[in-house]
Parts: structure tokens; C-alpha cells; sequence
């Protein structure tokens, strides 16, 4: 099985913020895109924690289901 924790994501570099995350640093979620092994998702507020690395079909899924809102943001 894959790894799917980066214990120390600031060691990789292209994160963006969530479109769903607001400006007051609240709910700051970032994701990496093109990652070998899955897209990376990371708290914003703390850059040099954890990341959970999602198999890429998953995290499309999981996209898809907020935006039809079968999964309300």
C-alpha cells in the first residue's frame, strides 16, 4: 500500500487554497495538484503538518458529489 500521509508538506511546493475556503483563515483547506501518488490535501494554517494523500478517482468522486450537492459544502 501506498503512503498516504506527507508528514511535512511544506516540502512540496504548487499548493492552492480551496475555492470553498473563505479569507477570515477560517476552514483553509489546500490541495496539490499532479502528485504521483494522489492529490494531497493539507491545512492551510499549518503548511509544515500533514497531508493526506487521496487516490485521484476518489477525490474526483468526492468533488463531484459537493458540486451536484449530494455532499453540501
Amino acid at each position: 500500500m501506498t503512503e498516504r500521509i506527507i508528514h511535512d508538506s511544506a516540502m512540496l511546493s504548487g499548493w492552492r487554497k480551496s475555492s470553498h475556503s473563505n479569507s477570515d483563515g477560517g476552514s483553509c483547506v489546500e490541495v496539490l495538484d499532479n502528485h504521483p501518488a494522489g492529490v494531497p490535501v493539507r491545512d492551510s494554517k499549518d503548511p509544515h503538518g500533514p497531508a493526506l494523500v487521496f487516490p485521484t478517482a476518489g477525490w474526483s468522486s468526492f468533488i463531484a458529489a459537493v458540486k451536484t450537492g449530494e455532499l453540501p459544502a
